[in-house]
């Protein structure tokens, strides 16, 4: 399960079009909480399965996605 948690920023948007260049099925939720409880404080971040990514680690891991 892939989840983006996004606020619509430039850089939301972008890691957004690297997920669907990569035909990678994810949801988008807009409610920060669950990232601000895992100590986030900077959008967006990816959670893939329990795994939190920020936003340089989401691209790295999307890019390594066949």
């Amino acid at each position: 399960m892939v989840t983006l948690f996004s606020t619509k920023c430039p850089k939301c948007n972008t890691l957004e079009m690297q997920l669907l260049q990569k035909k990678i099925d994810f949801k988008t939720e807009t409610n920060m909480q669950e990232v601000i409880d895992a100590g986030y404080m900077e959008a967006p971040v990816l959670k893939v399965d329990n795994n939190y990514y920020n936003f340089s680690e989401a691209i790295k891991w999307v890019r390594g996605v066949e």
